[in-house]
């Protein structure tokens, strides 16, 4: 049985020199591939945290950085896997009510996704076109302007179910016209 010399660090001050070492490409390497800000550095802890742990194991890694960036990649492709698996249908607030601003991407994300805010706005603005007025109405009400069903109801005389009833098909019909946008898009 051939044994190959672990090129692990010995000790921790080892562990620490490796991460210091390294830990200025990572980021130069993930922040090339990766627009928030917060993402690169939630993956960079990722890595680091995989790599200790690998440190703690009695099997050796070959060449470190080599596998520290594939570490680093592999992040990167989960947590894109991750964003695109969220679709529309995945739209919804802590307390299960569908919110638009859930469905956009984040408007501090950086040009890429300012630009997929833009598409699929302006996708929305054509699809609300196409609902009849009493569910677009109710949409906008409650997802743009922020009114609760209860005042809406109370304003309009319209039962509360009704404009539930009313925004479910309005969200319906927004999702399955939305969804090839935002499968085009891919953020």
């Amino acid at each position: 049985m051939t044994t190959y010399p672990s090129l692990l660090p010995e000790t921790d001050s080892d562990l620490t020199a490796v991460v210091v070492r390294e830990r200025t490409r990572l980021v130069k390497f993930i922040r090339r591939r990766v627009a928030n800000q917060a993402d690169a550095e939630d993956i960079l802890q990722d890595v680091l945290y995989e790599f200790v742990d690998a440190y703690r194991l009695p099997a050796s890694i070959e060449q470190v950085s080599a596998w520290l960036f594939r570490v680093a990649r592999n992040r990167i492709i989960d947590r894109f896997r991750k964003k695109k698996e969220q679709s529309l249908e995945g739209a919804a607030a802590p307390d299960g009510e569908y919110r638009l601003d859930f469905a956009l991407p984040s408007t501090d994300a950086g040009p890429e996704a300012e630009y997929a805010r833009s598409v699929m706005l302006t996708a929305l603005q054509q699809a609300l076109a196409e609902l009849p007025d009493p569910q677009r109405e109710v949409f906008v009400a409650h997802e743009l302007e922020g009114r609760s069903f209860k005042t809406m109801a109370a304003d309009s005389g319209v039962a509360v179910n009704t404009l539930l009833s009313r925004k479910r098909a309005a969200v319906q019909h927004l999702r399955a016209r939305l969804q090839s946008t935002y499968d085009e898009l891919e953020f």
